[in-house]
């Protein structure tokens, strides 16, 4: 299995475990920021899901097998599963703290993509980065930083 596809595949353990925290924060929020945030993270998980059906699909372009069980994701994944949490700004950190790390792991996986000549890997984390820092600058600018 190449470097790429291995780094993929923790992209993709990653993303699976971000996403359900999503879906955790999204089911269970509560407080005055309900309305507002119980949309935002229905459109963070969305967009995470898609992203998760590329970057898998990306790896068997490649001729590889994408990670496909919880039990490979929660052994590979670096984020941490999050319960319990039903506390808009506590959630929103803890999507801001996530967030950061895939940009840098994606930044790190495309500069190994160029190195290698694989330019679609490259350009679909290259575009993945420009919507998640933007999207960081947001969450960020919402707790006030």
């Amino acid at each position: 299995m190449s470097s790429i596809v291995n780094q993929l595949n923790q992209l993709l353990s990653d993303y699976q475990i971000y996403y359900q925290n999503l879906r955790g924060f999204h089911w269970n929020i509560k407080g005055r920021d309900f309305f507002e945030l119980h949309v935002k993270f229905e459109e963070l998980y969305t967009d995470t899901a898609v992203k998760i059906d590329e970057v898998a699909e990306r790896i068997l372009t490649l001729g590889e097998t994408p990670l496909h069980s919880f039990a490979d994701y929660t052994a590979n994944a670096k984020i941490s599963p999050v319960k319990d949490t039903s506390d808009g700004e506590a959630s929103v950190k803890v999507i801001v703290e996530n967030l950061g790390y895939l940009v840098s792991l994606q930044k790190d996986i495309r500069i190994e993509a160029e190195k290698t000549n694989d330019q679609a890997t490259a350009d679909q984390l290259a575009t993945y980065v420009e919507e998640q820092e933007k999207t960081l600058w947001m969450y960020n600018s919402w707790l006030g930083k």
